[in-house]
């Protein structure tokens, strides 16, 4: 027994929890499709893509938090974020990187100020860190396509990586169990799960990315690892903040999934692993040459 007198927390057990299999597998296969075409169409079709997602995850935050879209300091959060990204595809992106960070500002003082009963039910900063969280994802997707065919090529690398993670850690953390990654912030993340999420996006990775793009398919495996880490710590970082929220699901949009913050978890962290890649290896080129 661990100190203190707490129970430990007993491992997974394999080979359970299969009951959400198919409404994952229906929700992937209508929204994987219809992002991946948007990407590879770009344009209007990828930025009404991103300003529809980037409304839906600041609605989402801001009634974890309490408040309402349509009211200050609410209103502010998808604001910014959504003035950001216009900004970010007009090709402003100093101006839209201040935008971010004042609206971070004007949502933390705006919330502050409230009193009685329209003050948010948690702590102002965390109803402006939903502008931080939710942006420079957001500005990082944005700015990873405008490297043309190179970004295309690498936005979808990003997405097949992610959704490698995020289904080989769930096919062997349910068939395998085992000890838990966290127990503290995630009761069914295991150590196995993590360990197949990793492997399957190297694969993955290493198969399909010189079909997309040339280059090395060691790189691109090493690639892939990066993010699919990036991806595993965006997933746990969304489960400390249900977690904080004291809720299951950050809402009932998706079956099977919840919200889509419970869906975007990964990509919300992998996306700035990516344009971190892409300044290292040199701006413009596949993240794998």
């Amino acid at each position: 027994m661990p100190e203190g007198g707490a129970p430990a927390t007993p491992p997974a057990t394999p080979g359970k929890n299969w009951r959400d299999l198919r409404k994952r597998a229906l929700s992937a296969i209508v929204l994987a499709p219809a992002a991946v075409l948007c990407v590879w169409l770009g344009a209007n079709a990828y930025t009404f893509l991103l300003a529809l997602g980037a409304a839906i995850l600041t609605w989402e935050w801001v009634h974890l938090c309490g408040l309402r879209t349509v009211t200050m300091p609410g209103a502010v959060v998808p604001a910014a974020v959504l003035l950001a990204g216009t900004l970010a595809v007009l090709e402003y992106p100093l101006a839209a990187w201040l935008v971010l960070g004042g609206g971070f500002l004007l949502t933390w003082v705006s919330a502050a100020g409230l009193r009685g009963r329209d003050r948010p039910r948690q702590p102002a900063l965390r109803l402006a860190l939903g502008v931080l969280y939710i942006g420079v994802a957001g500005l990082c997707l944005i700015e990873l396509r405008h490297e043309n065919e190179a970004g295309r090529a690498n936005l979808v690398f990003l997405l097949l990586v992610v959704w490698a993670s995020d289904i080989g850690a769930y096919l062997a953390g349910r068939a395998l169990g085992g000890p838990l990654l966290w127990p503290q912030v995630s009761p069914a993340k295991t150590w196995s799960g993590s360990a197949g999420g990793l492997l399957l996006a190297m694969a993955i990775g290493a198969v399909l990315a010189p079909e997309l793009a040339p280059g090395s398919p060691a790189r691109a495996a090493a690639a892939a690892a990066v993010l699919a880490v990036a991806t595993q710590a965006g997933d746990l970082l969304e489960s400390g903040i249900k977690r904080h929220f004291n809720v299951k699901d950050t809402s009932s949009l998706i079956p099977g999934h919840g919200g889509l913050l419970d869906r975007l978890d990964g990509l919300l962290a992998a996306a700035p692993a990516a344009m971190l890649l892409a300044l290292l290896i040199g701006y413009g080129g596949a993240l794998w040459r």
